[in-house]
């Protein structure tokens, strides 16, 4: 478990008991909420460090709660959660002051990693969703900072990029001193975390980017 802290906002009480079920095995979650009122006073009072909220409560929402709490507590760290993932919503989101913004069809551990990245302070996003918050916020978002090439590790933008110049399994296997067997993990991550399905696919994202 980790030091992080976690407080929890959704006004769907089944869906917030099983975030929490999840979540809890990582992270201490010091409390949870389900109403944007009851949200932005514990926060304040409780101080996480990280807060997943939902985007649509009665009350004002998502946005509500992060813009009011952000007033007084600007370190707090939110992430959005939702159902929806539409520019609009996502849009907002960001603009209030969210770091990130996932969709609830996220699998667990992506969950708990997305809630590390953003207490590390990286952007998370899910990997639909970067494509028009890229284009919405511009130069707010740099390249650098691309949150769909932010969700890999170290080692698997390693192996993206050498696959994207061409080289074979066997050449990242010895030019990075690992398996085979690991490049081939490492080749099925990046594709299942990009949602691509082809090393030629990889080659055309890596290079509309220019990481190549």
């Amino acid at each position: 478990m980790t030091d992080t802290t976690l407080f929890l906002v959704d006004d769907h009480e089944l869906f917030l008991s099983g975030v929490q079920n999840e979540l809890s095995q990582q992270y201490p979650i010091v409390g949870t909420a389900s109403d944007v009122d009851e949200a932005i006073a514990s926060i304040r009072q409780l101080e996480p460090e990280v807060v997943l909220v939902d985007v649509h409560m009665p009350g004002g929402g998502g946005v509500t709660v992060i813009s009011n709490v952000l007033q007084t507590h600007p370190e707090t760290r939110f992430l959005a959660l939702s159902v929806s993932d539409s520019p609009e919503d996502v849009i907002a989101m960001i603009r209030a002051g969210a770091r990130g913004y996932v969709t609830k069809s996220i699998a667990p551990a992506d969950l708990a990693d997305a809630v590390r990245r953003v207490a590390d302070g990286d952007a998370v996003f899910s990997p639909r969703l970067a494509g028009f918050v890229l284009d919405a916020f511009g130069g707010a978002i740099s390249p650098a900072a691309d949150p769909e090439l932010d969700q890999l590790t170290p080692r698997e933008q390693e192996v993206l990029r050498l696959i994207a110049r061409g080289l074979a399994y066997k050449q990242v296997a010895r030019k990075l001193s690992i398996s085979i067997k690991t490049v081939e993990t490492h080749v099925s991550s990046v594709l299942r975390k990009l949602q691509l399905s082809s090393r030629h696919e990889l080659a055309r994202w890596a290079s509309d980017r220019r990481i190549i």
